[in-house]
């Protein structure tokens, strides 16, 4: 999904259609210093160019990383980035590390969502907040490797005929609804396949709305924009849970000034940290517990 819209735009929740992954097979290690040559969108940066003392950044000894205020639930805690809780403040701590800095050498700054995708020079070394890799993107600003492969939910509301499902077969029988033309639409058609024609809505809004009233079961969209339904838009929403991965998967990305030296260090660190299973430690920690887990 792209940030703006819905959950974007309240929330500073961008989200999550359809992009790239990325793989690697950059080896884990303490740092990227230790490393020779990047994979993935990193590949190719000499070792001493990723070395701490070689990065080229805003404060010197110090990695600035933006993201939006309010920073909400569950990318962050308490609306406070440098407490290291939360997916996304996890992430850029456990990335800060594989590049050779600690916890203490990290400085958050506030960076609202459009700022940080402009092709203005940067205030930050890297952001990170929720924002969908795409290609028109990619003409003002760099990205890092994909450091979250965004996924569909199903939203519905306690009580529902969906609430406590656990299974995408459970689903084929429910009355569910999705934005005109979203990639939210052809996981219904798709992946669950129902015997009632999906219901169709000009805008998440209206789905919403339509949700409230109880003339549908439920809604897919987005695993963000689900997190944003249930904490802002809906009184006793729930995610039943997430579709499956299938295809090529949107991705979110770190932001960096447009041909940074520091992108492939950056690169090469969320490498690392997909190669090493620390990204699925951190989602099973911060957004399946917190209320989307996945469909069998």
């Amino acid at each position: 999904m792209n940030r703006p819209r819905l959950a974007l735009a309240a929330v500073s929740v961008a989200a999550f259609a359809t992009l790239g992954a990325c793989g690697s097979t950059t080896p884990a290690g303490p740092t990227l210093a230790a490393t020779e040559n990047g994979a993935g969108t990193g590949s190719g940066a000499p070792a001493d160019a990723c070395a701490k003392a070689s990065l080229p950044l805003v404060t010197s000894g110090k990695l600035t990383v933006g993201t939006d205020k309010p920073a909400y639930e569950p990318w962050f805690s308490k609306d406070d980035p440098s407490n290291g809780k939360g997916y996304e403040s996890a992430v850029a701590f456990a990335a800060a590390e594989k590049m050779g800095f600690a916890k203490a050498d990290v400085t958050w700054v506030v960076v609202p969502f459009n700022t940080a995708i402009s092709p203005a020079a940067k205030t930050f070394d890297f952001d990170i907040n929720q924002i969908s890799i795409s290609p028109e993107r990619k003409n003002a600003v760099d990205f890092s490797s994909g450091y979250y492969d965004v996924r569909q939910a199903v939203v519905t509301y306690k009580g529902s005929p969906l609430d406590g499902k656990t299974t995408v077969a459970e689903l084929k029988e429910a009355n569910l609804a999705a934005q005109v033309g979203t990639t939210s639409y052809d996981a219904i058609k798709n992946q669950i396949q129902p015997s009632n024609d999906p219901k169709v809505f000009d805008t998440n809004d209206l789905a919403v709305q339509a949700l409230k009233n109880k003339q549908i079961d439920g809604i897919v969209v987005d695993v963000p924009t689900a997190f944003y339904m249930v904490a802002a838009q809906l009184d006793d929403g729930v995610i039943v849970g997430q579709l499956p991965a299938t295809g090529t998967p949107e991705q979110f990305g770190a932001v960096l000034d447009k041909g940074s030296a520091l992108t492939p260090c950056v690169s090469k660190a969320i490498d690392a940290l997909r190669s090493d299973g620390t990204l699925d430690k951190l989602q099973q920690e911060y957004l399946a517990n917190a209320g989307a887990p996945e469909l069998k």
